[in-house]
Parts: structure tokens; sequence; C-alpha cells
């Protein structure tokens, strides 16, 4: 099987990766399912790279159908150690304004209808979601922002809370108020589970949040539409792409390690032998390179 250091999930209006070489489309399986279309791998920069449109090609799939633990699993199939989420969000600061950019450091989860854990069945593990964001992955999302302006810059801003709802409804002007008074700074509908699964998963994980709006709660602004988020996304598509290529680069180079790399290390209750011989097959790519080293914590 082709392996892949980087997984790039793409969102809204992002389907594939462009500049790829040597591209192969996988089609892959998974205890949790088929993920949301192939998993495009290929090269860039001289780094193995994983692409998989969120939604499936053709935006086929709403929020809450997205196959995240298939999608997640199928990339730690690939020894995918860092994950670049390209998202695009609404904003709930006045200061993040429509197509500005924004690496989140901290989500809040509001979503109901979707299996957010690889764990069950037999397998017990509780990883910390204290810091969901990898600083190191995040960081070098921030250089790659740096490196790659040009004659039209954006802002970007460093921190703050993404608010996942479920949708695929935007949210009332109560609703909006309401995550503005949590503190949220943007707000989408993908990025949770495919955090948590990323950490199970012992993925370094990251988002680039590109915001197309001011959702409904701002005075003056009116309130989103698809068609304009979809419009506004479309003008920082190939921004976004230069800024995941030059990360991937720096990713590449540097393999910095990463709090993620280990979370199930001091997360897993349930010792190995004692789960059932399906679940632990279900689970074992999650726990390949901890196998030796995992310290079974106290219930």
């Amino acid at each position: 099987m082709s392996r892949a250091l980087i997984g790039v999930i793409g969102g809204s209006g992002l389907y594939a990766m462009e500049g790829l070489a040597n591209m192969r489309e996988l089609e892959l399986e998974t205890p949790f399912g088929a993920p949301s279309d192939v998993v495009v791998c290929g090269e860039l920069h001289g780094v193995s790279v994983a692409f998989l449109a969120r939604h499936g090609r053709g935006h086929r799939l709403i929020p809450s159908e997205v196959p995240y633990r298939a999608n997640i699993h199928a990339l730690r199939q690939l020894g995918v150690r860092y994950i670049l989420s390209l998202s695009a969000v609404g904003s709930l600061r006045e200061e993040v304004r429509p197509l500005d950019m924004l690496i989140p450091d901290q989500f809040i989860d509001m979503t109901r209808k979707r299996d957010n854990t690889f764990f069950g069945d037999g397998a017990v593990a509780h990883v910390s979601m204290a810091d969901p964001v990898c600083p190191e992955v995040a960081d070098r999302l921030a250089r790659a922002f740096a490196a790659t302006q040009d004659s039209e810059p954006v802002n970007l801003h460093r921190g703050g809370s993404y608010v996942c709802i479920e949708g695929p409804q935007f949210s009332t002007r109560a609703e909006s108020h309401w995550y503005r008074s949590m503190g949220a700074s943007v707000i989408g509908m993908t990025n949770m589970p495919e955090a948590k699964l990323a950490r199970e998963a012992q993925i370094a994980y990251a988002t680039l949040a590109m915001a197309t709006d001011y959702d409904c709660w701002h005075p003056r602004e009116a309130a989103v539409t698809a068609e304009v988020a979809i419009a506004n996304l479309q003008q920082n598509a190939a921004r976004a792409q230069r800024i995941a290529a030059e990360a991937i680069r720096l990713l590449g180079q540097e393999r910095p390690a990463s709090p993620a790399h280990s979370a199930l290390a001091s997360g897993l209750v349930t010792p190995l032998e004692a789960m059932p011989a399906a679940t632990a097959k279900a689970i074992a790519p999650l726990l390949a390179e901890v196998e030796d080293s995992v310290e079974v914590v106290a219930s």
C-alpha cells in the first residue's frame, strides 16, 4: 500500500490538491466504511501526501453525512502523521473579516448526530483534548502563510475557538449571538469530530480556517448564504493551495514531534489482550506505533 506523511483534507470548494506528482487514486476500505471519496496520493516538494475531499468530489455529502471515522482511519492506514484541514468558516468577530484566515487553537463541539470515537465494543480509551490543535502543525501553517503572501495580502489570525455546529442549516441570529458570547471566533460544520478522531489516531492536526462571511450576527452585513460563502471561498482557494504546499514542504523537511503522536500512550485503558479480536483488528492501525510502549492507565 502507498504511504503518506501528510494528509490534506479539503473542505467546501477544495476538491483537489494542485501540484501533486506521481498521483494515484486509492479506493480504501475501513472497519468504519468507505471514506468520502478516493484518497489521492502523490508527492509535493518530495514529500508524500494523501489528499481527501471531505464532502466528496462534486460536494455530495452534507456535514452530518461525512464519514469522519472512515476518513481518519483511511489516512492512518497510509501512515499519515500530520493533517492539514482546509475549511471554510463564518466569522464571529468583527476583526476577522471575510477573506481573512485564522488558525484556531480550540474547538467547541455542538454536533449531536456523529460517531465521534474509534473506541467502544470492548476497547476503552480517553485521550486528552485540552489542546486539540497541534502547535507544531499550526506553526508551520503560520510560517507558510507568511512565506506565500502576494500582492493582495489577507490577514492571518492566530488562535481562537472554532465552534462546530451540526448543520446543514446556518445559524439563527440568536444562536450566532450565543456562540459569540462563548468567545468563539469562527463557526463551521466539519472540524468536529474530525479533530477528536485525529487525536485518537495519534495524528497531529491543525486547521487553516478561511472566513467567507459574518454568519448572521453582524448588524450591518447580510446574513450568510451558500452562494456568498462559496464565492468568497473560491477567491481564497488558490491562496490556500499555496499555503498548504509550503506547509507540506516545511513539515516534510522538519518532521516535528507532536504530543498527538503519543496520545494513546497514556490514554488507552483496555489492555490489548483483553479486547475482542474484531475490535483489536479495527483499531490496530491507530496503535501501530505505540504497541510496544503503551501505558495502560487506571480506570
